[in-house]
């Protein structure tokens, strides 16, 4: 027998990763429309267990690891919600929706292992707890266990997980090479966000339509949706990022910054450190502690102060407005959709994004 999810972890998830509370949805047709979505979640999240374990050992451990961890399950319920346009919660909706998450966690031990980060969902990463390697193979045994669930869903599935799979990785290959010299580093720096986290959530609301034989005409607006909420989540991570709260974060603050990561408050800086001397001089600052820090020579003190200092500048409120400008941006992509719980649904989701501290 797989092991049941408690219904309070359901409603956290839903009310943390989409804000979709009580007095949102009051009437009994769109408190229906909630439980369908609990209820998908908890087959969801009953499937990962099983889809994600191995008769291999290590791998069994490894490869769980991050699903243990938590996670607030984002692109699965964005599965869901979509699939309420159409058919609601099917066998094919519930494999696409597993195989989502499970490209998504795939991902993540890929992510830490090139950002070298210390800590993911508040545990060690992979990498720390295990070494590169198994952190990489653990990743593409993911990524392959993710692919043998597309292939029941047949072609079309197949096709978009490889797209999918090829922003993903160019997002990266950018990321770590950087702009070229006649690239503006802000519009290349959003462009990564888009490959590296909105395609994999607009996928995620693209199944959800595919599968539940829901209108056409609603798969480009919830793409469009999609994306465009996957840059604005990445926008507030880069704040989040600055926070002074690592029990809130799972992340000591900087964990980007000091681990070399461009973020979009520093991106601002270099660009306003060009005319502006008192952002010069916070930026040589940044740029010596961090660079301190890689050869474990830094002043922990000092590195600490720069990092408070970018989180209170104009650079990082100008980040929130950018921000938000996405989010508003993917809700007005909704407008082909009919009103009722579905399109609400996804609009709260984008006003949560922006509205979250952790």
């Amino acid at each position: 027998m797989n092991p049941s999810v408690p219904l309070a972890r359901r409603s956290n998830t839903l009310s943390s990763s989409l804000g979709l509370g009580e007095k949102l949805f009051a009437s009994s047709d769109e408190r229906r429309f909630v439980k369908a979505l609990e209820d998908g979640l908890e087959i969801v999240e009953q499937g990962l267990l099983v889809e994600m374990s191995f008769a291999d050992d290590i791998a069994d451990v490894t490869s769980r690891y991050l699903l243990d961890a938590g996670g607030k399950r984002v692109r699965p319920v964005l599965t869901l919600l979509t699939a309420q346009l159409g058919d609601g919660n099917n066998d094919n909706v519930m494999t696409a929706a597993k195989a989502i998450e499970i490209t998504h966690l795939a991902s993540l031990y890929h992510d830490d292992v090139m950002d070298e980060a210390q800590m993911r969902r508040g545990v060690p990463s992979a990498q720390t707890v295990w070494g590169n390697s198994v952190a990489i193979l653990t990743g593409d045994l993911l990524f392959a266990r993710a692919s043998k669930l597309v292939s029941r869903l047949g072609e079309r599935a197949i096709q978009l997980q490889a797209e999918t799979f090829e922003r993903l990785c160019l997002g990266q290959l950018h990321e770590t090479i950087g702009p070229r010299q006649d690239e503006d580093a802000i519009e290349h720096y959003l462009q990564v966000l888009a490959d590296k986290t909105g395609s994999l959530i607009a996928a995620a609301a693209e199944v959800g339509v595919m599968f539940s034989n829901a209108p056409e005409e609603y798969r480009l607006p919830v793409v469009e949706f999609g994306e465009k909420i996957g840059v604005a989540f990445q926008l507030i991570d880069d704040i989040i990022d600055l926070s002074p709260e690592p029990d809130e974060t799972g992340k000591l603050a900087g964990t980007d910054l000091r681990s070399g990561v461009s973020t979009l408050p520093l991106l601002y800086l270099r660009k306003q450190a060009l005319t502006d001397d008192d952002a010069a001089a916070l930026l040589t600052r940044i740029d010596r502690d961090v660079n301190a820090a890689f050869y474990e020579e830094a002043d922990d003190e000092e590195l600490a102060a720069a990092i408070a200092e970018l989180r209170e500048h104009d650079v990082t409120r100008r980040t929130l407005v950018e921000a938000h400008r996405w989010a508003a941006e993917a809700v007005a992509a909704l407008a082909p959709l009919p009103d009722g719980p579905v399109k609400k649904a996804l609009t709260r989701f984008a006003e949560t994004v922006v509205e979250r501290s952790n």
